[in-house]
């Protein structure tokens, strides 16, 4: 992590080498460059909580995140690799439909020896709620980028990458209607996020409707929503694999290419099964799906020590567990996580039945912030969306707690900005 240019003296070329790891909220604020106020975004208290601070990271931080992005996107949708995974993953996840999925997020805590890779989402949140972010900030000083201009590429990227999908299965330029699809969508948290993106789809001339998976009907002749033939949707869903019977219509287009779907199953397999993090650290398996020595190297660079929880592991994993931070193979959001130094005998008895990973625990990066007159240190993580193997955004969630959360006072989404240097 390196301090806020806003820390150091004006003018200065460069930070300096070793620069204070905090940032003084207090001098950020009367600069006039935060908080970001959500009444500007026209959401009111309906958008997604904003942290109270941004987050600022090192030009080589970036740059090895983005290499490492590179090289496991490379990695994850090669033959090897699916040969490798697949096997062993639901029916519904062998269906290959050409195109890759949009907005994977890749999830790193910054730590003294560098970044390091958390998970992979395959349905990662926030991307737009994070462009608007930037849309309401002021440039700081010199050494930093501007702001909107860096709002303005990041949407355009993220509709080039919609396009991709469709373009990559389909001849013509762009879809006539898009979906956004997830279970009762008017209550999700991230339903601001939703509204964005069907005013981003239809700016483009595309029709967007934002609707629950009970409003699809069809299945393998085509999907529709009242009569509307849908030619893509947006898949926002955490039933990764498509198996409650709700989702028989979408599966069943899906499966006979019907409608386009992005993120899909085969997606979530290749990529976010969290067991695969356990292959990712071996070299050996590395080498033998015939990876680049570079990419090798960027690939072990950031990923953490991770094995498959089993039983007959169990003392072992005891012993070790306050070096050790525990999660479901299949969950999302932080649910069902645990450090392994707050894990009770009770709990890790019960985490043994199920499918778990243990992974070296590296502590989150922390950040000072002001929460209304009060200092407070808040953990952030960092997340990389991700389209092709480039990123396309960077964002950051500040929290209290085991894993990330919007419940903290003073914390929530927050942009990212890199330090040149």
């Amino acid at each position: 992590m390196i301090a806020c240019p806003a820390d150091v003296p004006c003018g200065l070329a460069e930070p300096p080498a070793e620069p204070d790891p905090t940032c003084a909220a207090v001098r950020l604020n009367r600069l006039n460059f935060w908080p970001q106020e959500r009444v500007v975004l026209g959401a009111g208290d309906a958008f997604p909580q904003v942290a109270v601070a941004p987050v600022f990271i090192a030009e080589a931080d970036r740059q090895r995140m983005a290499a490492a992005v590179k090289a496991l996107h490379g990695l994850l949708t090669s033959p090897a690799w699916a040969d490798t995974v697949c096997p062993t993953a639901p029916v519904v996840a062998q269906h290959d439909p050409g195109n890759t999925g949009v907005l994977y997020g890749f999830d790193f805590h910054l730590a003294p020896q560098g970044p390091k890779l958390i998970e992979i989402n395959t349905n990662a949140g926030g991307a737009l709620i994070s462009v608007q972010l930037m849309k309401q900030q002021r440039r700081c000083c010199s050494a930093m980028s501007d702001p909107a201009v860096d709002a303005a590429a990041a949407e355009r990227r993220i509709l080039a990458s919609f396009l991709s999908e469709w373009q990559a299965t389909r001849p013509t330029e762009k879809p006539r209607t898009i979906a956004i699809v997830d279970a009762d969508p008017d209550t999700q948290y991230l339903r601001e996020e939703f509204r964005l993106f069907a005013a981003l789809f239809r700016n483009a001339g595309i029709e967007t409707v934002i609707c629950d998976p009970h409003a699809l009907e069809g299945g393998a002749g085509g999907l529709y929503h009242e009569g509307r033939l849908i030619d893509l949707v947006y898949n926002r869903l955490t039933d990764f694999y498509l198996e409650a019977p709700a989702l028989t219509p979408l599966r069943e287009a899906w499966l006979n290419d019907a409608v386009v779907l992005t993120p899909h199953p085969r997606a979530h397999a290749l990529f976010a099964d969290k067991r695969h993090l356990a292959r990712l650290g071996d070299p050996l398996l590395l080498s033998a799906l015939g990876l680049a020595p570079e990419a090798q190297a960027a690939i072990l660079d950031v990923v953490l020590p991770t094995r498959v929880v089993r039983r007959e592991d169990a003392e072992v994993l005891w012993r070790e567990r306050r070096q050790l931070y525990f999660k479901p193979a299949g969950a999302f959001g932080g649910r069902g996580a645990y450090e392994g130094a707050k894990l009770t005998r009770s709990t890790f008895e019960r985490l043994l039945e199920q499918d778990y990973v243990a992974q070296d625990f590296v502590p989150a990066p922390k950040r000072q912030v002001l929460v209304g007159a009060e200092a407070a240190e808040l953990k952030f993580d960092v997340r990389c969306f991700v389209y092709g193997g480039e990123m396309e955004l960077l964002a950051a969630r500040l929290y209290r707690g085991q894993a990330t959360n919007f419940r903290t006072p003073g914390g929530g989404f927050a942009t990212v900005h890199v330090v040149p240097g």
